[in-house]
């Protein structure tokens, strides 16, 4: 495996096939580790990598790290995989390419009080790179990128342009705002203006808030649903 190249400003930490990064970057984030640091394993069947935030604002705009980061991993497999390839997001944190379930991004921060600063938070991507069944085609509704043609696609790339493209989008929203990250994801959205299921409310997804907080049209009534209502705790 070749050596990881990130970004100034960006410091890695591999961690081998035993230890989860999500939770390792959590450790790391508690004892006050820079905001950058990058805790990955890209060893196994499934990419699995985590990026500390230090956020200066509130958690609730503060989520929108998510959708950035979101943005960043489909401009990486924008750039890395066959063009046909199609990449979209889920609210909560879901990624489906080509329609099917490929990955999920988790996300935890030092406080769940949506008015707070958080000191840490951090973003968690897992991507199925390939399969370890016999018979992956079993699973219809689950992909894995070597089942879409991205083979040829090794781990050290998708982790370098992942945070690569996460860091424009990074600077995109800290100097312009949510706006454009707005625009873009949508573009993206899984579901936006169907009927889905969110925490055993049924109704049709209609949009987001300024601080992506998910829009439920049930019957006459419009909901919101926090993002930071994702949090694991």
């Amino acid at each position: 495996m070749s050596e990881v190249q990130l970004p100034p400003l960006f410091q890695g930490e591999a961690v081998p096939g035993a230890i989860d990064p999500f939770e390792r970057a959590t450790a790391l984030a508690v004892a006050g580790t820079d905001a950058g640091t990058v805790v990955y394993n890209l060893s196994g069947t499934v990419f699995k990598a985590s990026l500390i935030f230090t956020p200066e604002m509130p958690l609730e705009p503060a989520m929108t790290a998510l959708p950035v980061c979101g943005l960043g991993l489909q401009a990486a497999l924008g750039a890395l995989a066959p063009p046909e390839v199609a990449v979209h997001l889920q609210w909560d944190g879901g990624i489906r390419v080509n329609g099917a379930i490929c990955g999920r991004f988790r996300v935890k921060a030092s406080t769940t009080q949506p008015t707070e600063e958080p000191d840490w938070l951090v973003v968690g991507l897992e991507l199925n790179m390939s399969s370890s069944d016999g018979n992956p085609g079993e699973a219809p509704d689950r992909t894995y990128l070597t089942e879409e043609g991205c083979a040829e696609i090794t781990a050290t790339d998708l982790l370098e342009a992942w945070v690569r493209h996460t860091l424009y989008w990074i600077n995109r929203w800290l100097e312009d705002g949510p706006r454009p990250v707005h625009t873009d994801w949508r573009a993206l959205a899984q579901n936006m203006g169907e009927q889905i299921d969110v925490d055993g409310q049924s109704g049709t997804f209609v949009g987001v808030d300024e601080h992506f907080g998910l829009l439920l049209r049930v019957d006459e009534d419009t909901k919101l649903i926090p993002l930071s209502s994702r949090l694991e705790t």
